[in-house]
């Protein structure tokens, strides 16, 4: 069975290392966590890609070249039926879960999340596997803050995160990484029943 394995950001430098690019970050540690081949550029998809064997299973990941708003355009080619969408695992910031937590969901609302929303519109249903990885602050009483107002949140997904914050996000990463084997070795209920 194979799993396409989405991580969602916006290409360019200017964006490396942002909030917004959580889905992309994540799922560079899990292709180097399996030793997988480097990226290559795929023009038919405007996606980078890369492909192999995780635990017995195939994988292809995937890392759409267009801005988070058109993620979808990547997908559309490679999606064509509910079955391959139930095969498809897109990974994202999660402004609704504080940094440290993530949580798989399936067939769900977008959360106002618009590559989300980019990629159900494309592929014409919700029932994809979703990876909420949480990037809201927290105060010292671990009570979640999240930005409050438009500007404050766009300000806020596009910034940096700072070194303490990306460590934070190695070691969940590795967490997700684990997890991912799970779901490709064993199912979405398996996976979601271990680590959600």
């Amino acid at each position: 069975m194979k799993f396409i394995i989405v991580g969602l950001g916006n290409p360019g430098g200017e964006y490396g290392g942002t909030r917004h690019n959580t889905g992309r970050i994540v799922l560079e540690e899990f292709r180097v966590a399996h030793d997988l081949p480097d990226w290559e550029m795929k023009k038919p998809y405007n996606a980078l890609v890369s492909k192999g064997d995780v635990t017995g299973g195939e994988v292809l990941l995937i890392e759409p070249e267009t801005m988070m708003n058109n993620s979808g355009k990547s997908l559309s080619l490679l999606v064509k039926s509910k079955k391959q969408a139930e095969q498809l695992v897109v990974i994202y910031d999660d402004l609704d879960l504080p940094l440290g937590k993530w949580k798989f969901s399936f067939d769900r609302g977008s959360g106002g999340h618009r590559g989300i929303e980019s990629i159900a519109r494309s592929i014409k249903t919700k029932a994809f596997v979703r990876v909420r990885v949480g990037i809201s602050p927290t105060s010292l009483f671990g009570k979640m803050k999240k930005p409050k107002g438009e500007d404050a949140v766009v300000k806020f997904i596009l910034g940096k995160f700072t070194n303490s914050e990306l460590v934070e996000l190695r070691k969940m990463s590795k967490e997700i990484s684990q997890a991912l084997e799970t779901l490709v070795r064993d199912g979405l209920d398996k996976a979601m029943g271990e680590f959600n």
